[in-house]
């Protein structure tokens, strides 16, 4: 790997998860010092589906490279931006575009998050990531602390998190509205792709399109299948990370931002009964959380695949097929989508609460487009986005413990400090992966 002298400082990680992986990547802290006006230069790993959105969502920046595996899925945002460079494999791009890459954003299947924008982070890169964040456990805390090791703008593309509806309910549950938060019901119309599914038994002719060796990057090899690429990939443990995966990100995210939830002591689940090969088709995960400073100890209950709360829980209002209520002894909170405004079941309205007053700043621009200003103006030098590495770091250690339990087969308790399950050791497994050789992430 080529260190780039070109760059005026650099740092090498230290700490225990950290160091190894600074042999095998040189780390270099950003340096250049933007102006008001001055745009990014950026490149996208991952240019179709999510991926068109993301670089579209940057598009008022410099998209200087475009990097994907499927010529056919990225065809859209190639034709858009012509005077890009294109590339297949994003180690090839970062160390060739090294010196005119400002930031990147990752919108790849999950189990490339991590591999890519950790190698970003470690080469003085901003980076904007898409939910969930990581692929396991161990590499959410190892984002988290490569951003802050690297001094990096960082961004989770839960966009919900920006909307100012939600900002607002935030700043209402922290001044008290609800009393003390209990119990917390989230829920989900996922997955809308198979799951609790077998490996197909037979391979396929690779599209002449896509490279399939690289959209396999470091998960273990095997042959072709469509039940896999372009988009069903999410119902496979070797590449994502099913319906809690791919939805919690959105639909937890207001009880985090409200109740500072910190790491859960325990995680059980019950589901339809998944395999080595793919998440259940249904689950219900019960989340128990400590009492953390005044927020009191509380449990917090996931619902998919068509399992949902008990109807009385929203006292007639429509239960909606994604939502999430926030039961407190002084009121509940019930938000009939991903995210935005919700009913308090009082019968009380936001707008009867003028007197508590705005403490979150809003997003700059419009809904779908603040999120992504959000992360642009913290890459110039601005205020740190709010769904930053330090933020959804952990709440993706959270979301994915849910997994962890569900292929466990049985409850776990959990160390956070040590990033370990303390009573199924077999469970572990889980918390951490092996990656083929060439997309290690920590390799010494």
């Amino acid at each position: 790997m080529i260190i780039h002298r070109n760059l005026s400082r650099r740092r090498f990680l230290q700490g225990s998860a950290v160091a190894g992986a600074a042999l095998a990547f040189p780390m270099v802290l950003p340096s250049r010092v933007f102006g008001a006006n001055e745009r990014l230069n950026i490149a996208s790993i991952g240019c179709g589906g999510k991926g068109e959105v993301d670089t579209n969502g940057v598009a008022d920046q410099n998209l200087v490279a475009l990097c994907d595996v499927d010529e056919k899925v990225a065809a859209n945002t190639f034709a858009k931006f012509p005077s890009a460079k294109r590339y297949k494999d994003y180690r090839v791009m970062l160390e060739k575009e090294a010196k005119n890459i400002d930031a990147v954003t990752v919108s790849t299947p999950d189990h490339h998050h991590a591999p890519a924008a950790l190698r970003a982070m470690r080469m003085g890169k901003h980076v904007y990531c898409q939910k969930p964040l990581t692929h396991t456990v161990h590499e959410a805390r190892l984002m988290r602390e490569t951003a802050a090791q690297m001094k990096v703008a960082t961004q989770m593309g839960n966009q919900g998190h920006s909307n100012s509806e939600t900002r607002r309910l935030v700043e209402l549950v922290r001044h008290g509205v609800l009393g003390n938060v209990t119990a917390v019901h989230v829920w989900t119309d996922r997955p809308i792709w198979p799951q609790g599914v077998h490996r197909p038994a037979q391979a396929q002719a690779v599209p002449a399109t896509l490279a399939w060796d690289l959209w396999l990057g470091p998960a273990p090899d095997r042959p072709y299948n469509p039940a896999y690429a372009p988009f069903v990939w999410r119902g496979f443990w070797d590449f994502g990370t099913g319906a809690l995966g791919d939805m919690a990100c959105h639909c937890m995210d207001l009880a985090f931002f409200a109740l500072d939830l910190p790491a859960p002591s325990s995680v059980s689940a019950k589901s339809s009964g998944g395999n080595e090969e793919s998440p259940p088709k249904w689950s219900i995960i019960d989340y128990h959380f400590p009492q953390n400073g005044k927020q009191p100890a509380l449990t917090m209950i996931w619902y998919d695949g068509g399992r949902m709360p008990p109807v009385d829980l929203v006292k007639g209002k429509e239960m909606v097929k994604n939502g999430i209520v926030l039961v407190g002894d002084k009121d509940t909170l019930y938000v009939p989508s991903y995210w935005g405004d919700g009913m308090f079941l009082s019968g009380a309205k936001t707008a009867d609460f003028k007197d508590v007053p705005q403490s979150i700043p809003r997003a700059p621009g419009e809904f779908d487009k603040g999120h992504y200003n959000e992360w642009i103006n913290a890459c110039k030098g601005g205020p740190k986005a709010m769904s930053n590495f330090d933020y959804s770091g952990p709440m993706t250690e959270t979301v994915l413990l849910g997994n962890v339990a569900l292929r466990a087969g049985q409850p776990i308790e959990w160390d956070a400090k040590q990033l370990r399950v303390t009573n199924v050791p077999e469970a572990n497994r889980f918390v951490k992966k092996q990656y083929r050789q060439g997309w290690g992430i920590d390799v010494a």
